[in-house]
């Protein structure tokens, strides 16, 4: 990792809000809801910033929007430093800060995400609006985080995270990519994603998916997405690992979440990494579960913040393990761990109250 930076790490985001049906709702159904400020990026950087890392997210804000203050309050309440242009709204027309609706399933009956993303303000961001040279050089930073929900979010902010990759990468800070393929961003746009993506992923260090990530992001081949009896298929996901490692030969780390739904509130969780050579498994096993959503942020969180500490890899693995499945024990999008030791006591499976 590059020394003495002001910056253990940065990422790009584009910040909204998610509404949640409390008592565990559905939508359509619910005239009571939770708010958050959330986003992919900024829920990585979150395990990080609350263990005492300094972080950073690149992002766009509409001018005088009280959604915007809103945004910038929670960053600063979890330690999330922040810079970006304020960018006019233009009207009731114009741009404004993205809303993901979402219930957190109960039982039998999963979880439903709708994305409402029009006019959002993040789709302007752009390499002109950020000193790359202060950033990576002067300032420093040691890992770069992308995820391919910000770079497939339009054709401008693609552009822009290669770019902000490529910059990264000529001040020798770490770059890590996470795929996040979703399927509505990449409606009629495959053939042009897929290109952006094998582009990033051939400059990454640190790259992380799913099998599902994998397979339709990057087109390599590995099993079923979202099957059954997960602990079965151990080699079948590291062979899907090491044909990563072959077709993207410059990342050092590779990551995959193991992810079985029993039902809405009870899974089975894993994960494999790859690193010089050797391939480390955290066995899935049954976690319980509040909501689903930004699991798989909390383990690239935890993960990349013990790479970051120059931990070894199984142990950096682990700690992602943990701080994955915490992210599902609470409301929020994230994993916000008051100690290290309280991840670990995770790990080892200690819920025991402690006073």
């Amino acid at each position: 990792m590059k020394e003495n930076c002001a910056y253990s790490l940065v990422s790009p985001t584009s910040m909204g809000l998610r509404i949640t049906p409390l008592y565990q709702q559905p939508v359509h159904v619910s005239d009571h809801f939770f708010l958050q400020a959330t986003s992919a990026e900024s829920n990585v950087l979150t395990v990080s910033a609350a263990l005492g890392e300094r972080v950073k997210a690149l992002t766009t804000f509409v001018k005088d929007s009280p959604i915007a203050q809103l945004i910038k309050n929670d960053l600063r309440k979890r330690n999330i430093e922040f810079e970006g242009k304020e960018v006019p709204q233009g009207g009731p027309w114009g741009y404004r800060h993205q809303i993901n609706i979402a219930d957190m399933g109960y039982g039998v009956r999963g979880p439903r995400v709708t994305n409402d993303r029009a006019g959002e303000v993040g789709r302007t961001l752009s390499v002109d609006d950020f000193d790359l040279e202060r950033i990576f050089d002067k300032e420093g930073v040691r890992i770069l985080h992308i995820s391919g929900l910000i770079a497939a979010l339009s054709p401008e902010t693609g552009k822009f995270c290669l770019e902000l990759a490529k910059a990264a990468g000529k001040y020798g800070t770490r770059i890590s990519f996470d795929l996040n393929y979703r399927e509505s961003f990449w409606k009629g746009r495959a053939e042009e994603l897929r290109a952006l993506f094998t582009e990033i992923a051939s400059i990454t260090d640190i790259l992380i998916g799913n099998e599902e990530d994998f397979q339709l992001a990057l087109g390599v081949q590995g099993p079923e997405a979202g099957g059954e009896n997960i602990s079965e298929k151990i080699e079948s996901f590291k062979g899907m690992i090491a044909n990563v490692q072959r077709a993207f030969p410059r990342a050092s780390v590779f990551a995959t979440t193991l992810r079985q739904v029993v039902n809405a509130n009870e899974h089975v969780w894993g994960a494999i990494l790859l690193a010089s050579g050797n391939v480390y498994v955290a066995p899935p096993k049954p976690i319980h579960v509040l909501d689903r959503i930004g699991g798989g942020d909390g383990f690239v969180g935890g993960l990349l913040y013990g790479l970051n500490k120059g931990w070894e890899p199984e142990k950096a693995m682990q700690f992602g393990w943990s701080t994955g499945a915490m992210a599902t024990t609470m409301i929020y999008d994230y994993a916000l761990p008051a100690s290290e030791e309280q991840v670990w006591s995770v790990w080892e499976g200690n819920a025991r109250v402690k006073r």
